[in-house]
């Protein structure tokens, strides 16, 4: 068997709070492992933008002013992981938010015979994250990004993920990666951390 087909599909999720650089680290990691990125606001967007009969009823809830239900969600995030692209592997960003939508992926995935591999925590600390952010807000002018704010979206973030860090940590799948740093060291973190668990670039550069 060659080394190719010894590789493990990397169906991969990453989690990480605000200002942790998540969306940035996500694309370079899919553009390492040659696997789509798929973050559930792109599909979104996607689905209204082409008019699809999932995109439809996207923008109607939205348009409402309404929270796109976990069903629906659910129901974009299982269309695109059938598309052929994803067929070797993805890096799901933003999806799954709940228990719920984590136990919808566990079904999906078992149906075609396969689970998530690995699951890439960035852990920042809170206090350098609001400083971050806060630094990022007086450059850009946002004055409505007050430190009460961030902390709220750190908060929100920290209760909405602990449930399924904890699950994926007792499956063995968390692997944790220091968030700090420029985006070229915290990326050379998560492709060693990657490396281990046997998910290496598909090709270097020629």
């Amino acid at each position: 068997m060659s080394a190719a087909e010894n590789r493990p599909s990397p169906r991969l999720l990453i989690v990480g709070p605000p200002g942790a650089g998540k969306g940035t680290q996500a694309v370079a990691i899919a553009e390492s492992l040659g696997i789509p990125a798929i973050s559930t606001g792109d599909i979104f967007r996607a689905n209204v933008k082409n008019e699809t009969e999932l995109g439809v009823k996207v923008k109607a809830i939205l348009d409402a002013g309404d929270y796109v239900p976990d069903s629906l969600t659910n129901e974009l995030i299982s269309d695109r992981l059938s598309q052929p692209d994803a067929a070797e592997g993805f890096l799901l960003d933003g999806y799954p938010r709940t228990l719920q939508q984590v136990e919808f992926l566990d079904e999906h995935l078992a149906e075609k015979g396969q689970s998530l591999t690995t699951v890439v925590q960035l852990v920042a600390d809170r206090d350098e994250i609001v400083e971050r952010l806060q630094r990022r807000a007086v450059e850009q002018g946002r004055s409505d990004d007050t430190e009460d704010a961030i902390r709220h979206r750190q908060d929100v973030y920290l209760r909405e993920t602990a449930p399924l860090i904890e699950t994926y940590r007792e499956r063995g799948l968390l692997v944790e990666v220091d968030g700090l740093g420029s985006i070229d060291e915290v990326a050379g973190r998560i492709e060693t951390a990657l490396a281990h668990r046997g998910f290496s670039p598909v090709a270097s550069a020629s």
